[in-house]
């Protein structure tokens, strides 16, 4: 949100009044930046690898690589803003981010609430046991257990359908972290997620068990009223995966070539 900046009579008097006409409603210079530079400010949660992460002080990850593509492709500097998990929707809709890129599923009570775009991304949800665990395999064995899942997330209401009691945290680390712990039973999670951490090393101590929930669609989301935006969104979608680009950010992340 930009600032006012108190000005004297005789500035005042020869301002001229500019019109920063922007996407989202976010448009400002940005420092060092000509004048009327557009900014997309991006809301993301900043513990979801490979989808975001911190790394080397610098956000990373397949959604913050895809979101500066469409930046690219629309003609927006990107600015990336970190906020928890539960906060993105809030912030979206009082206008502090103008969209939200964080693995996010569009589900049908999120669209009651803003505009998702065109999926971008299609998995799965998870059971996480340590590796010498074996009564847990899988949703179907959660009841009366204690499972860790992120706040807000699609993971904490599969698990809290499938009857286990949700031990609820801000972060994904903090979930590996109580899990090792011993502090929860299991965790729910996205299956991206919980390989991508099982190949860091993780598979040392944890292991994935039984058969993941397969139904959901991750899009981006933005405010309602901002259709024109959605639209520019999707078409700049459509033209990177027509020309090969979301193609090579898929497999960077995630090693495979995208389901077609």
């Amino acid at each position: 949100m930009m600032k006012k900046k108190v000005m004297t009579l005789a500035a005042a008097s020869i301002a001229a009044v500019t019109l920063l006409a922007g996407c989202g409603g976010s448009t400002e210079q940005s420092a060092g930046g000509a004048k009327g530079d557009k900014t997309l400010i991006v809301g993301t949660e900043p513990t979801f690898p490979p989808f975001e992460f911190t790394e080397n002080d610098k956000d990373v990850g397949f959604d913050i690589d895809l979101a500066q593509a469409i930046c690219d492709k629309l003609g927006y500097k990107m600015e990336v803003k970190n906020l928890g998990f539960d906060a993105l929707i809030p912030a979206l809709k009082s206008g502090q981010i103008d969209i939200i890129a964080a693995g996010m599923d569009a589900t049908e009570e999120r669209k009651k609430q803003i505009n998702f775009t065109d999926v971008y991304y299609q998995g799965g949800y998870t059971i996480v046991v340590p590796v010498g665990n074996t009564d847990i395999t899988g949703y179907d064995s959660i009841a009366g257990k204690t499972v860790g899942a992120q706040v807000g997330s699609k993971a904490a209401d599969y698990a809290r359908e499938h009857g286990a009691n949700v031990k609820e945290f801000d972060t994904n680390t903090q979930g590996w972290m109580e899990l090792e712990a011993g502090t929860c039973d299991a965790v729910s999670i996205d299956q991206a997620v919980a390989q991508y951490y099982l190949q860091q090393g993780g598979k040392d101590k944890l292991k994935l068990v039984g058969a993941p929930i397969t139904s959901r669609g991750v899009a981006m989301g933005i405010s309602k009223d901002k259709q024109e935006l959605t639209d520019q969104v999707n078409q700049a979608l459509k033209e990177l995966k027509a020309d090969g680009t979301y193609d090579k950010i898929y497999q960077k992340w995630f090693g495979t070539a995208p389901n077609k």
